[in-house]
């Protein structure tokens, strides 16, 4: 059988969405639970840095575009925060192509928009 991915990790970031989306319930903006989760991540002090940087490389050269994640948690997992009624296989390809383009490993999509707090996990 295998382990799960950073099970620890990502139990507790979603334990703070989860208060979150208590607190707030849904109908708000991504950016609005963004910064909810800036002040729990911070509160709790776990290292993160919102809106991450990642190139993109094409036959070896770093291409002028890049991708930004909503965070990187404790520099190994990529989440990305919904605020829409389900997440789809976009959001599921976007947050692939985030893994893929940061070499890491584990992507969380946290989605507010729904009466409970749903989310998915994706691994490269």
């Amino acid at each position: 059988m295998s382990q799960i991915i950073y099970k620890n990790e990502s139990y507790f970031i979603i334990g703070l969405c989860m208060d979150i989306h208590n607190e707030l319930g849904k109908g708000f903006s991504e950016a609005v639970y963004g910064e909810a989760l800036e002040l729990e991540l911070k509160s709790s002090g776990v290292p993160y840095q919102k809106e991450a940087k990642f190139n993109i490389t094409y036959k070896s050269n770093i291409l002028k575009h890049h991708y930004f994640a909503d965070f990187l948690v404790d520099d190994k997992i990529i989440l990305e925060l919904k605020a829409v009624e389900k997440i789809n296989s976009a959001h599921v390809k976007q947050t692939l192509n985030y893994l893929a383009a940061s070499k890491l490993k584990l992507g969380l999509i946290v989605n507010f928009g729904e009466d409970s707090l749903s989310y998915k996990r994706v691994i490269l």
